[in-house]
């Protein structure tokens, strides 16, 4: 395990929960990146991601990463659509195959040309199997995704319960940028049958709903578009930082009621 898994896994346990920022090179500029981790540090998010689905080159991810790193402390982990979306500049990359792709790149062929690459640049690879769902937005149809609905939890389920027999770490359940997120009847079946950390992201735009995502199970909430949506940026992450860790402290309450009745 490496330093920025074990830093994930440490913060786990002490908050219940924890949000991570994700920004799109392809729909933010360098300054502006740099300018959103520093608010996102700021108000107590744990690490920033950094990936796109389409229209991404390596040189914007390096400098998005670069004015992250400039900006802030937190981790800066990569989150490729591909090959291309490494930066020997970032700490760590979730090395993820897309489970449900019906094309054998998104599971392991574009992952086979990632890795030197990883192995060049020193980059801490942390294994993710990524699941899309629901409508699945840019990223199922880039992926080629068979996806996965949201009337058919015992699907997820399956696929979850695949990912963590495989060897995976963590398990990303993913909404679609924009669209609908992750239903909590979704995430809790998933969490009621495995036992590696639950990432959900995807339409999460409001206290309301990175709150209800932990209740029913997720460990880590990703929110992209409601950065990319403007506005008052530091008072949208704060509220949805704050919702994520109280609900993170009761579920760490109610863990420790259950183990010191």
């Amino acid at each position: 395990m490496g330093k920025v898994e074990k830093y994930i896994r440490e913060v786990l346990e002490e908050r219940g929960a924890l949000h991570m920022a994700l920004i799109d090179p392809a729909r933010m500029e360098a300054r502006e990146a740099g300018e959103v981790a520093k608010v996102a540090e700021e108000v107590g998010t744990a690490a920033v991601m950094v990936g796109g689905s389409i229209g991404v080159s390596e040189h914007m991810v390096d400098e998005v990463v670069k004015a992250v790193k400039g900006a802030c402390g937190l981790p800066v982990i990569l989150f490729p659509g591909s090959p291309t979306n490494l930066s020997r500049y970032a700490d760590a990359v979730w090395f993820l195959s897309v489970l449900n792709s019906m094309n054998p790149y998104f599971i392991v062929l574009g992952q086979v040309q990632g890795a030197p690459v990883v192995k060049r640049y020193g980059l801490e690879a942390i294994p993710l199997a990524y699941l899309v769902m629901g409508v699945g937005g840019t990223v199922g149809f880039v992926t080629q995704a068979r996806l996965i609905p949201y009337d058919r939890p015992e699907i997820a389920v399956a696929f979850a319960l695949a990912a963590q027999y495989m060897g995976f770490r963590f398990l990303y359940l993913e909404g679609g940028s924009g669209g609908e997120p992750v239903p909590p009847h979704i995430i809790r079946a998933v969490d009621e049958n495995v036992e590696i950390p639950i990432v959900t992201g995807g339409g999460i735009r409001t206290p309301e709903l990175a709150k209800a995502a932990v209740e029913a199970g997720a460990d880590i909430i990703v929110t992209g578009t409601v950065i990319e949506e403007g506005g008052d940026l530091r008072s949208k992450l704060k509220s949805i930082v704050a919702a994520i860790n109280e609900a993170g402290r009761r579920r760490r309450e109610a863990r420790s009621s259950l183990a010191h009745p």
